[in-house]
């Protein structure tokens, strides 16, 4: 048996509180490029006095004259970009504005001085015209795009503050049974191992302090793979020999950035399902490796025939908390497959390898 769960795509959203795009970045130039060119397609072919042959002569001139003023006044909002960061959203629209049928204005004054003045002579009806034309053409172009980027920044704020919510409410569920059998561990051993005690609460106190990191915080793989110690060490007093554990994870790389408690609930699910049901209890294997800019991760436990049916509920939803979380932080960059073969359930995580918090498609 084999599922894996589909993850939708994700777009990047940047802790930004401008709503313009970033003219600055390569992918934004090219849109530009693209829609001006569209632009000038339209342009050319509008006139329908003129024949085809015509207005598709006069494409080369018109696309260059709209490619210089997309790409001057891109040049301009992406120097001037951390000025316009400080300013309201009602006055970052205004300078927008401005600057955009000033670079119109300006363009269309050097093509008018470069090349209809030597053509048409001084005529100072058509100069006035052709200048009317071009802002009027950018004024309604550059209204309804402003008002697009607005929109859509103000839908990426809302999709994110609902996701980080929805994160942090994911990231912070710890099973209640797992508290109660631990504080009942805690004071069991507190007057025959006292040491033990303390060791557990310690680990007990590590847990839920992860369990409260901020949603937006990344620890490393190093970090997470020593809570996940600490978790098995706590369960491991209360079931004994019953839990055995192979750590095969000498292939990841440590300083890899995950998001906190992303494994843990995974061997308290192999732990609950797997181990708890079984009379002899049984091993837990816990490997992993980097297969180019992708980790992967296993953890597989036995089960026995009934738990599948008994406890399959309470499975589903703390696989769906992860595939979840996954797919808020990752995208379709990440997901989650389970697999039962011949008693022995698997479930591997797959997420892209990330060193440095700021690549995290999350910020």
């Amino acid at each position: 048996m084999k599922t894996q769960e589909p993850a939708p795509p994700a777009e990047e959203t940047e802790d930004d509180p401008l709503f313009l795009p970033d003219f600055c970045a390569i992918r934004v130039v090219f849109a530009v490029v693209i829609v001006a060119e569209l632009a000038a397609f339209i342009l050319a072919l509008a006139p329908l006095n003129l024949p085809l042959t015509e207005r598709l002569s006069n494409l080369g001139t018109i696309s260059f004259f709209v490619q210089w003023c997309a790409l001057a006044a891109s040049a301009l909002l992406c120097l001037l970009r951390p000025w316009l960061r400080g300013h309201s959203t009602a006055l970052i629209s205004l300078f927008s504005f401005s600057i955009i049928l000033g670079v119109i204005t300006l363009v269309s004054e050097g093509a008018w001085y470069l090349f209809h003045q030597p053509f048409f002579g001084n005529n100072d009806n058509w100069h006035a015209h052709f200048l009317l034309r071009n802002l009027f053409i950018g004024f309604i172009i550059t209204g309804p795009l402003l008002r697009y980027f607005y929109i859509q920044h103000q839908w990426r704020l809302k999709v994110k503050t609902e996701s980080q919510a929805r994160l942090q409410a994911l990231q912070s569920r710890i099973r209640p049974h797992f508290l109660f059998n631990s504080m009942n561990t805690i004071a069991s051993l507190t007057r025959s191992h006292p040491g033990k005690a303390e060791m557990a609460t310690e680990n007990l106190a590590d847990l839920f302090r992860a369990s409260l990191l901020d949603s937006k915080k990344y620890q490393s793989l190093e970090e997470e793979l020593e809570l996940c110690r600490r978790y098995l060490e706590i369960e491991a007093l209360r079931l004994g020999d019953r839990l055995q554990v192979n750590w095969q994870v000498d292939n990841l790389p440590l300083q890899a950035l995950v998001p906190p408690l992303l494994l843990q609930p995974l061997l308290e699910n192999a732990i609950y399902h797997g181990i708890e049901p079984l009379t002899e209890g049984g091993l837990i294997e816990i490997s992993g490796q980097i297969d180019g800019r992708q980790l992967h991760i296993n953890i597989e436990n036995p089960v026995p025939p009934q738990s599948m049916s008994a406890r399959k509920q309470g499975n589903r939803i703390a696989l769906d908390n992860i595939c979840e979380r996954l797919h808020t932080l990752y995208g379709a960059r990440a997901g989650l497959e389970t697999e039962l073969h011949e008693q022995r359930y698997r479930t591997r995580l797959f997420f892209p390898f990330i060193k440095n918090q700021d690549e995290h498609p999350h910020h």
